[in-house]
């Protein structure tokens, strides 16, 4: 797979098939998805030391551009950038010269200006990194860390290195994502990636007014009910109500979606003995999942917060060290003409 096929994802790809942005996991094969994993199981490490820092984004600018609220997701990339030695720096949106009336478009071209290497974009728009990337500032490296309800590819790859560090391959494995599908765009990356890597069955289970009419399109199988759902699995990822984003009466009653949907022991009995349990979070306890469950021996959800810093260490290190390849390649060709 090169940057030359005619898929527009590839945009986020050099000539030469490496990382460039980070923008969505469609389009990327397995052979990649691999290689982000095997180079975020190398940081790991990182992260036990005293000094917690390698040296290969030193000298360079992260800017972390947040048009959506997430102190996690920033939190994480931000350490992940300091632990590459980058420079950081986080604008807040609210009190930024975008909401003074200036465009989003001109926003980035003034930081690319500051020279600027990598933005790590959030945004309520599905596409916005995308359109970033392609038509703003394709000389500076996009990390999608959520857009809309379209993609969330390093949550994705983080909890695909949680279930790789706990399960060791992905063959033969039965995983089901279970409740808020229809707003999450976490679950959509998350279908692609067990997809890639070869997870034997993906399910979701959720109630109808929770699902995408096309969710059977993105490959996997849907369960309405969760009794039935749970059945022989290795593993299961609850995601969050996202209410925020509901518009009508897509539920009856948090308490209603608790008693069929809400993850507890006696439905957790139902799986298969070393199924893990996993969320992206912020968890909802006594919503999505009972504590019991969520702080039990079968939850990894603490460990995939650890491996968030990893998975981002490495797209960032990978993403950085294609455009310079790319902006090499270039000046080669200006060499010669």
């Amino acid at each position: 797979m090169t940057a030359n096929d005619a898929s527009p994802h590839h945009l986020q790809l050099t000539r030469d098939g490496q990382l460039r942005h980070f923008l969505t996991l469609d389009g990327l094969d397995r052979a990649l998805l691999t290689d982000i994993l095997d180079t975020a199981d190398s940081f790991i490490e990182v992260g036990e030391r005293s000094i917690k820092k390698v040296p290969l984004l030193r000298g360079r600018t992260v800017v972390n551009l947040f048009f959506e609220s997430s102190t996690r997701t920033r939190s994480t990339f931000e350490l992940a950038a300091k632990r590459l030695s980058a420079d950081v720096l986080n604008l807040d949106i609210s009190t930024s010269a975008t909401s003074k009336g200036e465009s989003l478009s001109d926003t980035l071209l003034n930081l690319e200006a500051m020279a600027s290497d990598m933005f790590v974009v959030r945004h309520s728009q599905s596409g916005a990194p995308h359109f970033i990337a392609e038509s703003v500032t394709p000389g500076v490296a996009i990390i999608n860390a959520g857009d809309g309800r379209h993609a969330h590819p390093t949550q994705a790859m983080l909890d695909m290195l949680t279930i790789r560090q706990h399960k060791g391959q992905f063959e033969g494995l039965k995983v089901a994502i279970v409740g808020d599908v229809l707003h999450s765009r976490v679950a959509r990356s998350q279908i692609r990636a067990l997809n890639v890597l070869g997870a034997e069955e993906v399910r979701v289970i959720a109630p109808g007014t929770l699902l995408p009419n096309d969710v059977e399109s993105l490959g996997c199988k849907v369960e309405y009910d969760m009794t039935r759902g749970m059945s022989d699995l290795d593993v299961v990822i609850m995601l969050r109500l996202q209410k925020e984003r509901m518009e009508g009466a897509l539920l009856p009653s948090e308490r209603e979606f608790y008693r069929l949907y809400g993850l507890n022991q006696e439905k957790l009995a139902l799986a298969h003995p070393e199924c893990i349990v996993m969320h992206p979070g912020p968890i909802n306890r006594g919503v999505e999942i009972e504590s019991a469950v969520a702080d039990g021996p079968q939850s990894v959800i603490l460990n995939q917060v650890t491996n968030g810093i990893a998975i981002r260490m490495a797209v960032m290190s990978m993403a950085m060290g294609g455009q310079v390849a790319e902006r090499q390649h270039k000046l080669s060709e200006r060499g010669q003409a």
